[in-house]
């Protein structure tokens, strides 16, 4: 994230990948580029009669509106294009929204021990991946240090008031909803996903962050989705895979090195999911515009 002054950042994302916490040494090449992208595919699908009535902090991802809202960029054009949103600033609220459709990683965990999803009690005798009749709103604290931690709703109440509480739960049910329909359409099942929201200076709720990417999400092909077992899902599953496989590593920095055909697999998989979703390949995709962008002339939103 960049200071692009006037209540704007400029929203980067790299190629670096971490797995259980820890950062790789090598890139996956165009990881960057799919999670900036279908970010922006997904906010201009806000803009379509149906969508969840959410404001968001997205001004544009077109590099010419980047550059002529901050010329000193246009040197380092080469480094973000495609990969960079110009953004609303926003307090971000101290809560991660998550939503799960599936049973599937911590909450199969956790029905698992103790038959419950976000504290609340689940039938017996559900299995891994299992669809639940109902998506389920399972928020987590945003942790400066160390890992997020699962929270009942009455925790993020305690922490925002219930009408906010109650506000960003509906709309992430609402989003999570609409991304499950879309990824349905293009037999892809929407799992489980993660939303952000944050508050401007004019004191709007904006949806921030990244929305529905493989990053922020779990997605599995339709074809291979079995109740009972753990789907291949369209992300950095080869790298986990893969690390899970090297039982002498701890887990800590520093964390070995990443094989050619692991790189390669899981840049695929951010390539196919992009390609499912958007009906294009990375190459040809034109980014939308979004009515929110004002011209440099104009007073910052």
């Amino acid at each position: 994230m960049y200071d692009a002054g006037d209540d704007r950042l400029l929203m980067v994302a790299s190629d670096r990948i971490s797995a259980f916490d820890v950062v790789m040494a090598e890139p996956i090449p165009r990881k960057g580029e799919v999670l900036t992208l279908i970010t922006a595919w997904w906010l201009s699908r806000l803009a379509t009669e149906g969508a969840p009535p959410v404001a968001h902090h997205a001004m544009t991802v077109d590099p010419e509106e980047i550059v002529e809202t901050i010329p000193e960029l246009a040197a380092s054009r080469d480094t973000w294009v495609r990969r960079a949103i110009l953004v609303r600033r926003t307090d971000p609220l101290p809560v991660e929204c998550v939503v799960r459709g599936y049973l599937a990683g911590s909450a199969w965990q956790e029905y698992r021990q103790r038959g419950t999803l976000a504290g609340q009690p689940l039938p017996s005798g559900l299995v891994q991946s299992q669809r639940l009749e109902e998506p389920i709103f399972s928020p987590a604290t945003k942790a400066v240090e160390g890992h997020d931690e699962n929270i009942p709703f009455q925790g993020v109440v305690d922490r925002l008031g219930r009408e906010r509480a109650e506000e960003i739960r509906d709309l992430s049910l609402a989003l999570y909803r609409m991304g499950a329909a879309e990824a349905a359409a293009r037999d892809v099942i929407l799992a489980d996903t993660k939303f952000e929201f944050g508050v401007d200076s004019t004191g709007e709720l904006l949806l921030i962050d990244e929305v529905l990417t493989p990053d922020s999400s779990r997605y599995w092909p339709r074809d291979d989705y079995r109740p009972g077992s753990s789907p291949p899902s369209l992300d950095k599953q080869p790298v986990r895979d893969h690390l899970a496989g090297i039982p002498e590593w701890d887990r800590s920095p520093p964390p070995p090195p990443l094989p050619p055909s692991v790189v390669e697999a899981t840049t695929h998989r951010y390539l196919e999911l992009f390609r499912r979703m958007t009906g294009v390949e990375l190459d040809r995709f034109q980014p939308p515009t979004f009515e929110a962008f004002d011209p440099p002339d104009g007073d910052p939103r």
